[in-house]
Parts: C-alpha cells; sequence; structure tokens
C-alpha cells in the first residue's frame, strides 16, 4: 500500500521504539506446591516452638501479623486509603497523587489502594480419613481454592522509573505483583542528561536528540527492572519475615507483560488521521485485521428512561471516536491506533512469553528475547499494513505464480487465479492472524474451513504449505513447523485478493445485471456492454452464414 509508505517515510518527524508497559510477577517457589507449603508451616511451627503439626492456624497467624504490619506503615505514613470498586480507574485515581510527588520530587508510596479480587489461596483442613493413629496427631490437607480477598496497592513515585506500582495480597501464596513503564524510565533518564523533550500520555513527542532518545529506550534492561524492585520490597511490609528468609524462602520474579511500542510522530495531525483512514479502507473490506475497534466517547445507554436517542450508525474515522486495528493470538496481541491524534502508535503485548516459546524468569537472556519478538512482531504488523512493500507484481512474477513451475528440481503446481480454494487461501496469506505467531498447518486449517470448506483436513494443509513454500510465498522458521509470510509473499497475496473482491467480483455482478440495467449501473458500462454485445451477436451471425 504505497500510502502507507508515504505517509510514514515523508510526514513522520520523530520516530522511537520504546518498552512500554512492564508487568512482573512475584512469588514464592517454595509455596507454590503442597509439599512445600507443609515444610514452611513446619518451619514456623518450630519458631514458636509448638509441637511439629503444620497446622492451618499458621497461616492464618501470618495473614494477621502481615495485615497488622500493613496498617501500621499506613498509620506511620500517613498514606491515604481508597477502597477501589467494581469500575473504578485505579491508575486515573492514583495519578493526581504521584503528579503531586513528582512536582515536589519526594519518592515514596504516595497512596495506598484495597480492592477486592478473585485469586486461589491456600486453605487447610483434618483430614478425617486419616488412620486411627494419627487421631492424637492430626493429619492435615492442603489445596488451591478460590476465594476474594482483598489486595493491597502501593502507588510509588520513583526518580528512576516515575510512577509505579506495587499489590501484594496478604494471603498465601501471597501473590506480588509489579507494574512499571518504560517510556516514563525514558523519560526520567532524558531528564538526567538534560535533554529536551516534550511528553505525549505515555510516550514522547518530540526530542531534542532522537538517537539518544533511542540508546536511552535501548538501555533500558531486566536489571534496571530488578533494581526497581529490590528498592521498594524492603520499604513494604512482608510476608517473610527475617527468619524466613535466613531459612532460604525468598521471591522469585517472572515477566508475565511486557509491551513494546514503535512510535511514529507525524509533522501534522491531518497526515496522521489521514493514514489510519487509508488503512482502515484498505483493510476493512479484506477482513484482514482480527477487529478494528472503534471507542465512543459517549456511553450509550438502550433502556429506561435514560435512553440514548437513536438511530446508531457507524463510521470508522470522524471526530469523537478512537480507531484501532488490532490482531489477537491467545492472550497476547498487536494493535495500531494513533496516539493523542498525533503519531502511529504499534504496541505487541505479550502476556505470556510461553505462546512464543519463550521463558518467563525476569533475567538479561529472557528480557532480550521477549523485546526482539516484540519488535519483530510490530515489524510484521506495520509490514502487513503496507509499509516496506514492494510494489504490483510485474507478468513475470503473476505467471511463476498461477502457473506450474519447478524449484530445485520439485514441481509446483499453479495456484490458478479464481479458482475457490486458491483464492481462499491467499486470502489466508494475507491475514493478520499470522503476524504474531506465524503460520502453521493448524493456523492454515482453522482459516480454509472458514474460508472454503468445513472438511478442508491436515493433508490439504500440508500440500497448500508446499506449494506456497515452493512459489516462495511463505518461508519456514529452521527448526520448527512453523512459516513466515514473505514480503513478496504477501504483496502478491494481498494484490490478488484484492483484485478478486474490489474488480472481478463487482465487475461481474454488474455484467451479470446488464441485460436489466437500472439506473445506479454505470452509463459508460452499459453502453461498452451493449456495444461489445452488438458487435458479437454480428460476428457470430457472419460465421454461421459462411459456414
Amino acid at each position: 500500500m504505497g500510502t502507507v509508505d508515504r505517509l510514514l517515510a515523508e510526514h513522520v518527524s520523530f520516530r522511537l521504539t520504546c518498552t512500554d508497559r512492564i508487568g512482573v510477577a512475584g512469588y514464592i517457589p517454595n509455596l507454590m506446591h503442597e509439599g512445600g507449603l507443609v515444610a514452611s508451616l513446619l518451619h514456623r511451627a518450630s519458631l514458636v516452638g509448638t509441637r511439629n503439626i503444620p497446622s492451618p492456624a499458621l497461616l492464618g497467624h501470618n495473614h494477621d501479623r502481615l495485615v497488622r504490619d500493613l496498617d501500621r506503615f499506613v498509620a506511620d505514613g500517613d498514606l491515604p486509603v481508597v477502597r477501589f470498586r467494581r469500575g473504578d480507574s485505579k491508575e486515573g485515581t492514583a495519578r493526581p497523587y504521584q503528579l503531586a510527588a513528582a512536582a515536589q520530587d519526594e519518592p515514596g508510596v504516595v497512596l495506598v489502594g484495597k480492592a477486592q479480587e478473585r485469586m486461589d489461596v491456600w486453605r487447610g483442613w483434618v483430614d478425617k480419613a486419616s488412620p486411627l493413629s494419627f487421631r492424637t496427631h492430626p493429619h492435615f490437607s492442603f489445596s488451591r481454592q478460590s476465594a476474594l480477598p482483598d489486595h493491597w496497592y502501593f502507588y510509588l513515585w520513583d526518580r528512576e522509573w516515575g510512577p509505579a506500582l506495587i499489590k501484594l495480597s496478604p494471603y498465601a501464596p501471597y501473590g506480588l505483583w509489579v507494574m512499571a513503564n518504560g517510556h516514563e524510565w525514558a523519560k526520567r533518564q532524558l531528564a538526567a542528561a538534560d535533554i529536551g523533550f516534550a511528553e505525549l500520555d505515555n510516550g514522547l513527542w518530540k526530542v531534542e536528540d532522537p538517537v539518544a532518545a533511542q540508546k536511552v529506550c535501548a538501555r533500558l534492561g531486566s536489571g534496571h527492572v530488578r533494581a526497581l524492585i529490590d528498592h521498594w520490597l524492603p520499604v513494604l511490609p512482608s510476608p517473610l519475615t527475617p527468619a524466613d528468609r535466613r531459612a532460604g524462602y525468598h521471591w522469585a520474579l517472572s515477566v508475565r507483560q511486557l509491551e513494546i511500542a514503535d512510535t511514529a510522530v507525524f509533522d501534522r495531525p491531518a497526515a496522521g488521521r489521514a493514514w489510519f483512514e487509508a488503512a482502515i479502507r484498505d483493510h476493512v473490506d479484506l477482513g484482514r485485521p482480527d477487529k478494528v475497534r472503534v471507542v465512543f466517547d459517549r456511553q450509550l445507554k438502550l433502556r429506561g428512561k435514560n435512553q440514548t436517542p437513536g438511530p446508531f450508525s457507524t463510521q470508522v474515522i470522524t471526530p469523537g471516536t478512537r480507531a484501532r486495528i488490532e490482531v489477537r493470538y491467545k492472550t497476547s496481541g498487536a494493535k495500531a491506533y494513533l496516539k493523542e491524534g498525533k503519531a502511529l502508535r504499534v504496541e505487541t503485548t505479550i502476556n505470556n512469553p510461553e505462546h512464543f516459546d519463550l521463558r518467563k524468569t525476569l533475567n538479561a537472556e529472557n528480557w532480550r528475547a521477549l523485546r526482539r519478538t516484540g519488535k519483530q512482531v510490530n515489524d510484521r504488523f506495520l509490514a502487513a499494513l503496507g509499509e516496506g512493500s514492494p510494489g504490483l507484481p510485474d507478468v513475470a512474477a503473476l505467471q511463476a505464480i498461477v502457473l506450474p513451475t519447478v524449484h530445485d528440481g520439485q514441481r509446483a503446481p499453479g495456484l490458478r487465479f479464481g479458482e475457490p480454494r486458491v483464492m481462499a487461501l491467499l486470502a489466508s496469506v494475507a491475514s493478520f492472524e499470522h503476524v504474531t505467531r506465524g503460520l502453521t498447518n493448524r493456523a492454515l486449517r482453522r482459516q480454509m474451513t472458514d474460508l472454503y470448506d468445513p472438511s478442508y483436513n491436515n493433508r490439504q494443509a500440508t500440500y497448500d504449505l508446499r506449494r506456497l513454500r515452493l512459489k516462495g510465498l511463505i518461508e519456514r522458521v529452521p527448526g520448527s513447523h512453523t512459516y513466515r509470510v514473505t514480503e513478496r509473499g504477501r504483496a502478491i497475496a494481498t494484490f490478488l485478493t484484492r483484485l478478486a473482491s474490489r474488480v472481478v467480483v463487482p465487475v461481474l455482478t454488474q455484467l451479470d445485471v446488464l441485460p436489466r440495467p437500472t439506473s445506479s449501473t454505470p452509463t459508460a458500462l452499459i453502453t461498452a456492454w451493449r456495444a461489445y454485445d452488438a458487435e458479437l451477436r454480428k460476428i457470430t451471425k457472419e460465421f454461421a452464414a459462411a459456414a
């Protein structure tokens, strides 16, 4: 799509790739399984001088001790406390407190929130099925059961990170959650280096030294995140006592959310809206994105005396709407949208590294792998939207696709334009679904059963993947059964899919109704068709007479 290339090449004044949202889960490894929990209770029993019994009451004692410490921490710091209700904007509530701390350059906990949230907690009970010999020494069983306990939110202002959050549950296994933002970290580093910048909400709009800004963002690593956690965890009350730590109990950290953002700032807002209009127009009718979401600035009430007056219709690009192009993969996904009408933001959010065959543990190696994967998905997403795509395929390239060919001694059947199975296959190649994870036999079957035939099977998918690979439309990811769509493959698949859906089918439909023309049928087309039809009848008649 030349429009995307032109707008991004000619109207972008500043472009930056940076880690955005960061979510890290903390857990105590010993408490993640029943055996470890029993061992920890025996440890606590020895500390209080009781018999060697892993009583569930010890869980309650530690909970009560931790809640007392939390209440004392709030009282000693004279901290404001907010009880969050369902639907409350937690970040919106905390933001004024964090900004006030920033204005005074006073790092610390600025707000404490409480909210009931569902989680699995350890419960214990006397196992009445235990042998009689254990009646004087009760036998306990434990399991994780769903509950709705309070979670404590500690909103922070940190000199290195700006706004951050630590969330803690006082119930075993004591879930910990840490949230920070890479853009906010980058802003603090630029300010410390005396490099001027103008902010976007959760981003950067202008920077005096763009090269230095990109280097700052690239420098952010797992060590910086761990330093933030190591600084603030000792400040807050903990479920782990000093005796627990001496016995080897500790927090382990894993990455549960990482968002990689590519921000392209347009030189003027009109260019940004033009880009989105072109992107929406060029892709919605193909059905290639997983969804196009339109968020309205007003609440619609469909029933009752306060019903919003109708009727309703949807325009994708209008004032008062925020359009997004999204593609999902399991719990993760990528999206493109306009940031404050000034910048194109493309974000890949990885909510479960295992879905990308990556590891969760917070360390340098895993962090680099997650960043690299997020950047690759962003690049493929932009490529799917049209950035860097080659121009229209030439005649030779199209012939090589639609006619049988031989590659490295292997015969590749032609992909005949117009054949239903081939057109469904090309539409699958052009799909956004493969942007995040790639194309597999299973993913192709899922799409082809929708686009072509519900009975499409594994053998057919294997055959089609082979001919797509031999034609150069896809390439295998080394060491896997996953394929990536090539630039050439995406260009050809998109071109032929558009040609069929936007030209061939509409024109054939119009020609089909020309014997019964309506006022909506183009006059020029009617005239041309009647002239063609009259000439064809004349030739046919002359040929018949000659015979």
